[in-house]
């Protein structure tokens, strides 16, 4: 088994290519070990010492480290940890599968939302993926959409600058209801 390794914008965070699937769909953050114990992958990982954070998506592993960590010295052992996985057969995640990652929303504004969620997965997931990150729909009100951002996202330097002048300028373009972008913490 090879696996790539790609750097992403953020500097604490990279992104581990297994060369087969992680998730058949949708995406799992788990922003600590303790958040992971549902992941026996993430689990492996958080073991290997000096992470802070795993992200899975479809074909990809983002891991974010500790800021008192160096990748020369981390990086062996998470290649070790996913190698080690892959080859025991045991699930990525045991019981429920990733979701879509997007919150419900109820109320007057459901085709606005709709419309949000779509440009979401159609123009912005598939790009913050290539970084190996993800950002999903947390709320709308008031003309404010609130954004959650994970994998490579989470913690960005340039992810104010995709938030204002990406996303929210593309949402403004299609959506004029849509007058500001926030971000949310998980």
């Amino acid at each position: 088994m090879f696996i790539q390794t790609e750097s992403t914008p953020n500097p604490a965070t990279l992104k581990f290519l297994p060369g087969q699937t992680v998730l058949q769909t949708g995406t799992a953050d788990f922003p600590s070990a303790e958040a992971a114990t549902s992941s026996p992958l993430a689990a492996r990982i958080f073991a290997a010492g000096g992470v802070t954070g795993v992200f899975f998506g479809n074909d990809f592993v983002t891991v974010t480290k500790a800021e008192a960590s160096a990748w020369d010295h981390i990086k062996p052992a998470i290649l070790g940890a996913i190698m080690e996985h892959y080859q025991s057969g045991a699930p990525v995640i045991e019981g429920e599968q990733a979701a879509s990652g997007h919150a419900e929303h109820s109320g007057p504004d459901n085709d606005i939302v709709r419309q949000i969620k779509e440009l979401l997965d159609t123009r912005v997931r598939p790009a913050v993926a290539q970084d190996g990150g993800d950002i999903t729909f947390h709320g709308f009100e008031r003309g404010v959409v609130y954004l959650h951002m994970q994998g490579a996202c989470a913690g960005c330097p340039s992810s104010t600058l995709t938030l204002k002048m990406g996303i929210e300028n593309l949402l403004r373009h299609y959506i004029p209801e849509v007058l500001e972008v926030r971000p949310v913490a998980a």
